[in-house]
């Protein structure tokens, strides 16, 4: 299975590619790489301020081809399937009030 590594530095950048509307959580990963909807792959990520990553696998949920019209950058959101980490609930504490924003993300 193919891991692609995330590093967040700061709290709105995770916001940006934070998905809550998947049943799990999920994250978008900006890539120009081919990928399919359903493909798994496994998540190295590490959250601000964490001094070690959290490794998640999950399917490909989202794609957003490059040269949309949202403007969004090309990637792919992938949703958490197997999340012992509790990556998830970690991403949502950190981001606290932040969810209720209207500030756009990456994918709606």
């Amino acid at each position: 299975m193919e891991e692609l590594s995330l590093g967040f530095t700061d709290i709105k950048e995770l916001y940006r590619c934070y998905m809550p509307f998947l049943k799990n959580g999920g994250l978008f990963v900006r890539t120009s790489s081919q990928y399919k909807m359903g493909q798994s792959l496994a998540l190295n990520v590490t959250l601000p301020d964490a001094l070690e990553s959290v490794v998640v696998s999950g399917k490909v949920a989202w794609i957003t081809p490059p040269g949309s019209q949202s403007s969004s950058p090309a990637g792919i959101g992938i949703a958490f399937i197997d999340d012992k980490a509790q990556l998830g609930p970690r991403i949502e504490k950190l981001l606290g009030g932040m969810q209720n924003s209207a500030e756009a993300t990456y994918t709606i």
